[in-house]
């Protein structure tokens, strides 16, 4: 069985508002206890489409064995976070806005696995193109 993150929101829906929170549980299969060495949880946003890409994280935790932190593969990790003002998701015809919640997990043998669940924060309109 190969290592698995499974990720649930509480709230079924995908688009969120600014001041509403983010909150669900993730779940670890498929791997033991001895095998995990971290799982880090990040709600963040990014541009995409020309030129360079930006990123910045708004919400991050990180258990880690090392620290000792206890990772008990199958029980589920609750989070919960509120969501900031801005940016908000925007479709450009240049620059696109994407907020996404990334969950990552760590293997003591150097393996990674991660899931990422898309979201748009705000109800915005894409652009559109002007004909003149």
């Amino acid at each position: 069985m190969q290592p698995t993150v499974i990720v649930r929101l509480d709230s079924q829906r995908t688009t969120f508002q600014p001041g509403e929170t983010l909150a669900g549980e993730f779940r670890l299969t498929g791997v033991s206890r001895e095998q995990v060495r971290a799982v880090e949880l990040s709600i963040l946003w990014y541009t995409d489409g020309k030129g360079d890409q930006d990123l910045h994280v708004r919400h991050f935790e990180r258990w880690a064995t090392e620290t000792g932190d206890v990772i008990l593969p199958g029980r589920p990790f609750r989070f919960s976070t509120v969501l900031p003002k801005s940016p908000l998701s925007y479709d450009g015809l240049i620059l696109r806005i994407r907020w996404c919640l990334r969950l990552r997990l760590f293997l003591k043998d150097g393996g990674e696995v991660h899931e990422e669940i898309p979201f748009r924060l705000g109800r915005t309109d894409p652009a559109r193109v002007k004909l003149a």
